[in-house]
């Protein structure tokens, strides 16, 4: 198995945290362990690099950076679990889309923990409660090494979304698992869910190493 390294970042600067992932990737080599950056962000916007007939927020209080992963524009608060992923997938023989397919798994099998059944869309990469997304996702990768990552709404002032189309989606209604009756506090959600990660990316490279 490829080593990964966990960082609990605490709550941090989106700006600065998407440079320092910049340099690292940039920095790394063959030999650098992997890392999962879990944080949380100050309100702001982002707008990846998906940006064709995407409508500015109507706030003017949240700043709006414009970011180099893929997908439209998202929201990021307090209250929201970011869990970055700065993974060498040319050394774990692994697609973007298999990337992908991993994060959405993680959350959806986080969801059935609490009994709430959960989905992934191909038209709309994310993670859905019925019809509302819970979860969105945006990569970026450079030399067959990824950054950027995931976001799970927990526990979070939802209105912000409003000021946009979440993701380029007009009209997509946005939840969080506080609203879905999870209690449990954002601390321990974020442990299970990077549980699920390390073991859907372990499942994957076994996979991966077998065919």
């Amino acid at each position: 198995m490829h080593a990964v390294t966990i960082r609990r970042l605490g709550r941090t600067d989106y700006e600065t945290t998407w440079h320092a992932m910049q340099s690292f990737t940039q920095g790394r080599d063959s030999e650098t362990p992997d890392e999962l950056w879990l944080t949380e962000h100050a309100p702001v916007y982002t707008l990846g690099l998906n940006r064709r007939n995407v409508r500015p927020p109507t706030r003017q209080d949240i700043p709006l950076v414009l970011v180099d992963r893929g997908g439209k524009i998202t929201y990021h608060a307090p209250g929201q679990i970011i869990v970055y992923l700065l993974l060498d997938l040319k050394r774990r023989n692994l697609s973007i889309r298999q990337l992908v397919s991993a994060m959405e798994n993680a959350i959806i099998s986080l969801l059935a923990d609490f009994g709430i059944m959960a989905t992934a869309r191909a038209d709309a990469p994310g993670v859905y409660v019925e019809s509302h997304k819970i979860a969105s996702l945006g990569l970026r990768l450079k030399n067959g090494r990824s950054y950027h990552g995931l976001a799970v709404n927990v526990d979070m002032d939802l209105s912000p979304f409003s000021a946009i189309d979440p993701c380029g989606y007009q009209g997509l209604q946005v939840t969080q698992l506080r609203d879905l009756g999870v209690g449990l506090s954002q601390n321990d959600i974020a442990d299970m869910l990077l549980q699920h990660l390390m073991l859907q990316l372990e499942s994957r490279n076994i996979e991966a190493e077998m065919a």
